[in-house]
């Protein structure tokens, strides 16, 4: 019993594999390439622990292949070419299948050298990846290869293959196990989609249960205790990361204060204050914006006692702010105005500033008119005077709309009765 269990009952038939029905189903892409014995190269990308090694296992057997495991952390490519020089063997007289798993640590003159391997036809490479293959994976690699994303699995489905652990504990064991109620459902729930997390949380549960009279009793508390943290996944620098940041953004935008506190929570959890913090100011600025000016430096004093109380009292003020901004009145129109004239700057529509707005008191010889001719806006009834502001080239450029709000309409009414 040295090996985990999730390798131990490791599934050795495409059905027996749990969830993934999207590509192993009945009359799916994936099986049916399977099926017809010739595989493509392929690049298996998804989380963790849902059957992407345990499915090369599988195709290796299918294909009659000799299956290789590399890992992309600590392989070389001397690695790779002493797998290729089985290639014609009487170890390999059916070809080779290279299952490379974590691709994303191989350097791209690494993963070049894969190239010259998977141009052979004997050879086929399955690559894993629980990043986006997109970013990570060589261009000139996915040309040759079909992506499948492999997805969470569902609690309900997990659940088969808890139940499938617990059945194999039991006899590996010869004891007699009694399962409480609800100990399969926090299982499933608490390993994140996880299937190998949750199959190694039943082993856990089963070892860490002192047996009475020959029969160990899985109490629910216990499954708690060992999978109630299981369901969380962050990584930093992943793209899990940037999800659950666009999330929140986008749900403090949608005016969702519900699911904007769910993703708050998730970026608590993981203890990433820059990043809330951050994104907080850029929702308040782009989204709120002049709907209600007040709310920036209301959201700024939040950010500021959060850092400095920091974990965990500082979740009090972030969610005070993320409530705020996700039921405040929304307006880009700021945000829209300065994307405008940034787009005429970077196209080249620029011109010379007007003389009256020169920092400059006095005219050159080749002035046609002599003369600032500035007019003092405090000079004038209402503290406004019409003259042009803009350069020549862009004088009659719009860039600002008024938002549909009532402080930007305010505003608008205001300035319409004067400039009128």
């Amino acid at each position: 019993m040295s090996a985990p269990l999730a390798d131990r009952i490791r599934p050795k038939e495409i059905d027996d594999i749990i969830g993934q029905r999207h590509l192993l189903g009945e009359n799916c892409a994936l099986r049916r390439i399977i099926e017809s014995g010739s595989i493509p190269n392929m690049v298996f990308y998804g989380p963790p622990g849902i059957g992407k090694t345990t499915l090369a296992s599988i195709i290796a057997a299918k294909t009659n292949r000799r299956l290789h495991k590399l890992n992309g952390t600590t392989a070389s490519t001397q690695d790779i070419k002493g797998i290729v020089g089985e290639l014609d063997t009487f170890m390999a007289q059916n070809g080779i299948l290279l299952y490379l798993d974590e691709i994303q640590y191989f350097t791209k003159k690494q993963q070049q050298t894969l190239l010259e391997y998977i141009e052979n036809c004997k050879n086929k490479l399955i690559a894993s990846t629980t990043e986006n293959p997109y970013f990570y994976v060589y261009s000139a690699i996915l040309s040759r290869s079909t992506v499948f994303e492999f997805k969470p699995v569902p609690p309900e489905e997990i659940q088969r293959g808890i139940k499938r652990a617990f059945d194999f504990m039991r006899d590996e064991l010869g004891e007699q196990l009694v399962i409480e109620d609800g100990v399969l459902e926090q299982i499933a729930s608490g390993c994140g989609g996880d299937v190998r997390k949750s199959i190694n949380s039943v082993e856990l549960c089963v070892m860490s249960t002192v047996p009475q009279d020959g029969v160990r009793t899985i109490t629910l508390d216990r499954a708690r205790e060992l999978s109630q943290r299981s369901a969380f996944r962050y990584d930093k620098d992943g793209e899990e990361h940037y999800d659950i940041l666009s999330a929140f953004q986008k749900s403090m935008r949608g005016s969702d204060p519900d699911a904007a506190i769910h993703y708050l929570a998730r970026l608590v959890e993981a203890n990433d204050l820059p990043s809330i913090c951050r994104r907080l100011m850029v929702c308040a600025c782009e989204d709120v914006g002049l709907a209600y000016p007040q709310l920036i430096p209301i959201v700024k004093s939040c950010i500021d006692a959060a850092m400095m109380v920091g974990f965990p009292e500082a979740r009090i003020p972030l969610a005070d702010a993320v409530i705020l901004v996700a039921t405040a009145p929304k307006s880009n129109s700021a945000y829209c105005a300065i994307n405008a004239a940034l787009e005429d700057i970077h196209s080249g529509k620029v011109g010379s500033i007007p003389r009256r707005l020169q920092n400059k008191h006095c005219d050159g010889e080749d002035a046609a008119v002599k003369g600032q001719h500035y007019l003092y806006p405090h000079d004038y009834p209402r503290h406004y005077v019409r003259q042009q502001y803009l350069p020549d080239a862009l004088k009659d450029a719009h860039y600002y709309e008024y938002g549909d709000n009532k402080t930007e309409q305010a505003a608008k009414a205001y300035w319409d009765s004067i400039k009128k």
